[in-house]
């Protein structure tokens, strides 16, 4: 018997057929991952140290050749390129393309991590990172003012950055185009002779209330809790209330000799719109999401936020990776 003479006969099962895979359809395009950049996770990762004061010829002896001897002994290693600066070495491992990203991810960090006993002390950091192509800004975002001030800017883009992070399809939401504050000490020189303390008290007096330092342990029972000190400030007043130096029977204060005050670095970066003063909110999709469906819980938020800002600080909705999909998909982003 022919198809098509089965098909005939049979006309309930193969309406029924013709409906499933029309349904099938349907709900494929409602739930399809949508967004101009693929998703691509690469077995590549940079292997980051940061030694100060080294020379390249010290990282590479001392770090670069170590760490390569480490990482050539894993399996499924393809490459290693290595790039050395004055106090900074990055190994960028590339695995074959055959293995399990995750897997090799973690194997990577433990093996790192097991080599760091064997190499300087002095080592500041050393970390294991992803590369992810795919995490490119979908949207951004600028709030641009010529007279609000820098602590204005700042409160208003992170109050945008928190209503951005609340919404499930986006992810690595930041802050462009602010230097990054500090505590600025400057200490009365005279005032410092006049006491007889040397600076390098101050310096250390700051440094050991910012550390941490492990305390110990306290035994009770058949448990046992370990105890560290905390020292991290938690306001101006605390830096300026610093004791540090005591002598003659009074202790003198940080606030006593020097003007504590909060600032902000240079600025390495200068962000304008259309020649206007401005910082950046921007934000990525998360992976396998459907920006079109991103785009209809991020708008009315950057709405909203917009009614709130004062007179002085304008929001604009510079770019939206979504309407580009949604240009070059026609009508679809109507049925989802």
């Amino acid at each position: 018997m022919k198809i098509s003479e089965y098909a005939v006969k049979n006309y309930q099962f193969t309406l029924i057929m013709v409906l499933m895979v029309l349904a099938l359809g349907i709900t494929t395009i409602f739930n399809m991952p949508r967004s101009e950049d693929p998703d691509m996770n690469a077995p590549n990762y940079p292997v980051v140290v940061v030694y100060p004061g080294a020379s390249p010829k010290d990282m590479e002896e001392l770090v670069v050749k170590p760490l390569e001897k480490t990482i050539y002994g894993l399996d499924d290693i393809k490459t290693i390129k290595t790039t050395i600066r004055d106090g900074l070495a990055v190994l960028f491992v590339e695995y074959k393309y055959a293995v399990n990203v995750d897997d090799k991810y973690q194997e990577l960090v433990r093996e790192v991590n097991s080599e760091r006993a064997n190499l300087p002390q002095e080592i500041y950091s050393m970390e294991v990172q992803k590369v992810s192509p795919s995490d490119v800004n979908v949207l951004q975002i600028a709030l641009v003012s010529e007279n609000a001030s820098r602590d204005k800017l700042k409160t208003k883009a992170e109050d945008l950055q928190s209503e951005l992070e609340k919404i499930p399809f986006l992810k690595n939401v930041e802050i462009m185009g602010l230097p990054d504050q500090l505590v600025r000490v400057d200490l009365n020189l005279e005032k410092l002779a006049q006491l007889h303390i040397p600076v390098t008290f101050i310096v250390n007096a700051i440094q050991s209330e910012v550390a941490n330092i492990p305390g110990g342990s306290v035994n009770a029972g058949t448990k046992s809790f370990n105890i560290k000190t905390s020292g991290n400030y938690q306001n101006i007043d605390e830096i300026k209330n610093t004791v540090v130096f005591s002598g003659n029977g009074k202790n003198t204060a940080l606030k006593d000799i020097a003007d504590v005050y909060f600032d902000y670095s240079q600025e390495k970066d200068i962000t304008r719109l259309n020649g206007h003063r401005c910082v950046f909110v921007v934000a990525a999709q998360k992976s396998g999401g459907n920006i079109t469906a991103a785009q209809k819980a991020y708008l009315p938020v950057i709405e909203k936020f917009g009614k709130t800002l004062p007179a002085n600080i304008d929001q604009q909705l510079m770019f939206d990776q979504a309407d580009n999909v949604n240009s070059r998909l026609g009508g679809w982003e109507q049925i989802s």
